[in-house]
């Protein structure tokens, strides 16, 4: 029987004393040795037996807002290309960059609000 090869990746969360993230780290047996840091981390497992998606969403309390959102734009551009890579579906993973293209306008469009409502 052949050996298959294994790879893992390892995540390490600092709560604090109300079970809120201070610190995310992670480290893959494939990427050496290094630990990397993270303010944000979203995982999304296709389950086989219950055919739906698990889902794990957890960021440190020094994640700002904004970056939060550019995460979330951030992943789901990446989210399109690995479905057009996976399924050669080109439209859906051009509206999923349209929604991306949109919804960055919108992030763009709230700072510039913002910017406006507290000049320093």
């Amino acid at each position: 029987m052949k050996q298959m090869k294994k790879s893992e990746i390892h995540f390490s969360i600092a709560l604090d004393d109300q079970r809120v993230p201070e610190a995310i780290s992670w480290r893959a047996t494939d990427a050496g040795d290094d630990i990397h840091f993270a303010k944000a981390i979203n995982i999304s497992l296709w389950d086989r037996n219950d055919t739906g998606t698990m889902k794990i969403d957890l960021w440190t309390k020094d994640m700002p807002v904004d970056e939060m959102k550019y995460f979330y734009i951030d992943t789901l551009g990446a989210m399109a290309q690995s479905l057009e890579t996976a399924t050669s579906d080109k439209l859906m993973a051009e509206k999923m960059r349209a929604l991306c293209q949109e919804l960055m306008k919108h992030v763009e469009d709230q700072q510039k609000r913002n910017a406006a409502q507290n000049p320093q």
